[in-house]
């Protein structure tokens, strides 16, 4: 019997005609949509539509068909035929059948069983639904031995044969969130053949469909969640996803024994309508009794008391070597929960008090990522649907493996997250400093989630005469090679800061150390030292913007410092230059990504960010500077939606400056009458400042620190005396070699000062210059603690 395929979707099920050709053979039918097409507009009752010569007499509608074979009408006299419905469109209800019962929307069916089948349409997964039609028992010819009518069975749903030897629909695909159990057919090779292939094409777009909102998480929970939206309740009433704990990473391999956490579970029924335990299941039933007599688990009967809320199961499992969940496990395929290995496995895996589906209802799917099983999901089916067939361990083995692949990626991404994040806070400070006569803050921004490093650097090094450099700097690009890169010149700068450089000069060995890098290795950068003592800061720039001082009254102007060339072009020279810092008023130090993005140019924006500071100043009040911290945040929300096309670095400097008459300034020649000197001058200092306290402890420290120094110096050896929230004094010499403390034997005669030293004061250092070195220490003050 030959079929014609009436649509792309694949073969339909036929009608077909009761006429014989002049061979006697039966004639081919023709598809029910090609005879509605065929058929002439507006043609009466006894209209025949013919196709390539031959007449077809096709009973294209069941009630026409049904109403003829109980009418006894003649052979050879169809009915009018009906245009078929449009997808989506309804026929309306079929024609009663005296022989079968009463099913849903008045369809008689023959039994229990059938009509559950036919309770929705099986269409797939967003496909349209048909009215279920009438069934019949296979080919009927009346009494006259002429016309026979095919019923259809509703596409989609699978012929299996009922109680009674009948055939019926069995559908596991739910579209819409609502129950498929299909409609009835009249079994028949055409038929049969037709509704599997709708059956594979709704399982295809379901794989197709689930998978891709698999695909699109990044995120471990992002594609868990997929799968369990994908799934539920298309596939399965409730799923629970197992993942192991913690997870491996590449090739890692586990050091302890493999531990399956339940990340996610989901349901079909929402919680709110559920009702109570003792009202469903009973006073004092455990969860094991909510399967019934049978042992069938009925989730529309529990309540939601796992660990997240939705079915009851244990929340860790330990594998245990050699059982039967490992070898379930390392089996990769999923299996039934019928079947004895995963009878044995899920108990082990849910808990040994979760009750288990009867049937296959459940199914158990590995998680294998590249190189591992990485945990399991348990897809469940109530009773009130139709159970798992064959096929559906293929979908479970596709779920399962999308899934699996997308964990390993996104642990892989994380990982990768983790270590860009920990390299950035690496080349960043932790913390800044809290040189005297300055107060920072600090603000890093990515150039987006997806690139969390990047070149953007800020620095603060305390110096010598409590001085302080201020660095900002932006390596091209946003990447791990910028930020190693960074990372090089940032320790580069911190270590020729110690030398005590000019500014200029160590732009210069900067640019140098960038040429040795490699060739393409650009960087823009702004060196700063600030004088709190003298007030005054000396910039030295490389090619990047210019920063914004903020004065006390509110007034807010960009420094007119070189422009220079960035650090890596080679062969040129840096400018510096001395402007005035007085107190209380505000340094911004910033990188391009601020002030310039697609929307605006970086002098637009740098106009913007000065009118910004300036409004900030007037709100806080001109007689006293807005806070730092909120300064930072306020600049950063000037950037709109479309203002971050780059990494932000940003570094704030408050200048409180230390006054002259907490400064005492001495040179002292290097002569053995230099110690004694030393300690008459500190002695009048404490004096004038009332510090009388410590006049013991200062002239004892400055006595040995003073001898060492006059011990190699060549030159006058300086003394100075500073008076902030501590007694800092430093000694400062021509000689490089830098003290080193060491502990004298009870023979030696010398030896002890910096020991001495190490053990009075609060603090200590030495730091090397350019043109020598200078030792300090610092004592604290009497009631500093109270004060502060």
């Amino acid at each position: 019997m030959t079929e014609y395929p009436t649509s792309q979707e694949g073969p339909q099920p036929v009608a077909s005609g009761g006429g014989t050709d002049e061979a006697g053979h039966g004639k081919a039918p023709i598809a029910a949509a090609e005879a509605v097409r065929t058929h002439a507009p507006g043609a009466g009752a006894g209209h025949v539509a013919e196709s390539g010569g031959g007449p077809a007499a096709a009973a294209s509608d069941p009630r026409s068909a049904c109403s003829a074979a109980g009418s006894g009408g003649a052979a050879g006299l169809p009915r009018p035929r009906r245009k078929a419905p449009a997808p989506g469109e309804s026929a309306g209800p079929a024609a009663p059948d005296p022989v079968q019962g009463l099913g849903q929307d008045g369809v008689r069916l023959r039994d229990g069983a059938a009509a559950r089948n036919a309770a929705g349409s099986a269409t797939g997964l967003g496909g349209p639904a048909e009215p279920p039609r009438p069934r019949g028992d296979g080919l009927d010819t009346d009494a006259a031995g002429g016309e026979s009518a095919r019923r259809q069975a509703a596409p989609g749903a699978d012929a299996v044969p009922d109680g009674d030897g009948s055939a019926g629909v069995n559908s596991g695909y739910r579209a819409g969130g609502e129950r498929h159990g299909g409609g009835s057919g009249i079994p028949g090779a055409g038929a049969g053949e037709a509704t599997a292939a709708r059956r594979e094409g709704d399982r295809l777009r379901f794989v197709g469909a689930a998978t891709r909102r698999i695909a699109r998480g990044i995120d471990l929970d992002e594609i868990v969640l997929g799968l369990c939206r994908a799934t539920v309740p298309t596939f399965s009433d409730a799923i629970l996803v197992y993942l192991r704990d913690p997870l491996p990473v590449g090739d890692e391999r586990p050091v302890g024994p493999v531990v399956l956490r339940l990340r996610r579970t989901d349901r079909l029924r929402p919680i709110d309508d559920l009702t109570d335990v003792s009202s469903t299941i009973g006073a004092g039933m455990d969860l094991a009794g909510a399967a019934g007599a049978t042992g069938e688990l009925d989730f529309s009967q529990l309540p939601l008391v796992g660990p997240q809320g939705d079915l009851p199961a244990a929340e860790l499992c330990e594998i245990r070597p050699g059982g039967a969940l490992a070898e379930v496990l390392r089996g990769v395929r999923p299996v039934f929960g019928s079947s004895a290995a995963a009878r044995a496995a899920l108990p082990e895996l849910l808990g040994v008090d979760h009750p288990l589906p009867r049937g296959n209802r459940a199914v158990l799917a590995p998680l294998r990522g590249r190189r591992r099983v990485i945990g399991a999901a348990v897809f469940l089916r109530s009773p009130e649907r139709p159970a798992f067939e064959q096929n559906d361990l293929l979908v479970a083995a596709q779920l399962a493996t999308h899934t699996a692949l997308g964990i390993d990626k996104a642990v892989l991404y994380g990982r990768e997250a983790y270590i860009a994040d920990e390299l950035q806070r690496t080349m960043l400070p932790d913390s800044l400093p809290q040189p005297t006569g300055v107060r920072l803050a600090s603000r890093y921004l990515p150039a987006a989630e997806t690139a969390r490093v990047g070149g953007d650097w800020y620095d603060a090094i305390p110096l010598p005469g409590s001085r302080v450099a201020l660095v900002v700097g932006d390596v091209m690009g946003h990447s791990m090679t910028s930020a190693a890169i960074m990372g090089q010149l940032r320790t580069t700068a911190q270590t020729l800061a110690q030398l005590d450089l000019p500014p200029a000069e160590v732009l210069h060995h900067l640019d140098e150390q960038a040429q040795r890098l490699g060739s393409d290795r650009m960087a823009t950068c702004l060196y700063a030292v600030y004088d709190p003592v003298a007030h005054r800061i000396t910039i030295a720039n490389a090619g990047h913007p210019p920063p914004v001082l903020l004065h006390l009254g509110g007034r807010a102007e960009v420094l007119r410092v070189p422009p220079g060339a960035p650090i890596g072009v080679g062969g040129v020279d840096f400018e510096a230059v001395e402007l005035d810092a007085p107190a209380g008023a505000t340094l911004l130090l910033y990188t391009d990504g601020l002030v310039e993005s697609r929307l605006r140019d970086v002098w637009t924006g740098i106009e913007q960010l000065r009118e910004r500071l300036a409004t900030t100043a007037q709100l806080t009040g001109l007689d006293h500077p807005p806070p730092l911290e909120a300064l930072c945040d306020d600049v950063l929300d000037m950037l709109g939606p479309g203002d971050r096309d780059d990494d932000i670095a940003l570094l704030a400097a408050r200048f409180d400056g230390i006054a002259p008459s907490d400064v005492a300034y001495w040179f002292l020649d290097p002569e053995e009458t230099a110690p004694g000197r030393a300690r008459r001058f500190a002695r009048r200092a404490l004096t004038r400042w009332g510090l009388e306290e410590l006049s013991d402890a200062l002239e004892l420290l400055v006595s040995e620190v003073v001898t060492n120094a006059v011990r190699y110096a060549e030159r006058p050896v300086t003394l100075r005396l500073l008076r902030t929230d501590v007694l800092r004094c430093e000694v400062g010499d021509d000689s490089p070699q830098l003290p080193r403390q060491r502990r004298a034997r009870d023979t030696d005669e010398g030896g002890r000062g910096l020991f001495l030293v190490n053990r009075m004061a609060r603090r200590w250092g030495a730091t090397r210059l350019s043109s020598g070195k200078v030792v300090w220490f610092e004592l604290p003050l009497p009631g500093a603690n109270d004060r502060h």
